[in-house]
C-alpha cells in the first residue's frame, strides 16, 4: 500500500516539476494525482494503518496539490484572457494630446521628454527646448512626441489673443475715420 501511495506521490513530484517547464495543463495532471493520492492515504488510514507519517504525508500532499491545482487554474484562466498591449497604440497616443511634460534632455530640436511618468523622443515644434523646461504634447507619431515649450506656447496664446484685439481696435480706428 506504501509503494502505490509513493509512485503516486512521485507522479505529483514529477509533474510539477515538469510543469514549470512544458505548461499549466502538467500542474493540472500534479494536482490530480495529488488528489488521488490524498484518497488512497485516507484509505491506508481507514484500513488501520494510521501513524504520524501518514498524516505528515497527506498534510503535504494537500497543500502541495491544492497549490498546483489553483496555480494550474489561474495559468490556465489566463491563457483565455485577452492580450492587452503595454502600449494600447493610437488609443494612448490620443491620450497623450495636450498633455504637459518636461524635457529631459535638451531638445535641439529632437531630444527625450516625460510625460506622464514615461519617458518618449520628442521633437521641438519650435526652436529649441532646455532640459527641465515643461513642454507641451501638440501630436504622437507612433513612438515620438512633437513638443512645444510651454512658456511659447502661452506667448504664441498671448499674441494670437493681442492679436485679435488690435484688429477689433484698428477696424473700429477705420470706422470713425470712414464716417462723416
Amino acid at each position: 500500500m506504501w509503494i502505490i501511495a509513493g509512485i503516486l506521490l512521485g507522479i505529483v513530484v514529477l509533474a510539477a516539476i515538469l510543469g514549470f517547464h512544458v505548461g499549466p495543463h502538467s500542474h493540472a495532471i500534479a494536482g490530480a494525482a495529488g488528489v488521488l493520492a490524498a484518497i488512497w492515504l485516507i484509505v491506508m488510514a481507514l484500513e488501520g494503518r494510521s501513524s504520524s507519517v501518514l498524516w505528515a504525508i497527506f498534510t503535504a500532499d494537500l497543500l502541495i496539490s491544492g497549490s498546483l491545482g489553483f496555480l494550474a487554474w489561474r495559468a490556465l484562466l489566463a491563457r483565455r484572457a485577452p492580450v492587452q498591449p503595454a502600449i494600447a497604440g493610437a488609443n494612448h497616443g490620443r491620450a497623450l494630446l495636450g498633455e504637459q511634460g518636461v524635457a529631459v534632455s535638451d531638445l535641439a530640436p529632437e531630444g527625450v521628454v516625460r510625460v506622464r511618468g514615461e519617458q518618449w523622443t520628442a521633437v521641438a515644434a519650435e526652436g529649441n527646448v532646455r532640459a527641465g523646461e515643461k513642454v507641451r504634447v501638440l501630436s504622437v507619431d507612433g513612438m515620438r512626441l512633437e513638443v512645444l515649450a510651454e512658456d511659447a506656447s502661452l506667448a504664441a496664446a498671448d499674441t494670437d489673443v493681442k492679436s485679435l484685439f488690435s484688429l477689433d481696435e484698428a477696424n473700429e480706428e477705420n470706422n470713425e475715420e470712414a464716417r462723416p
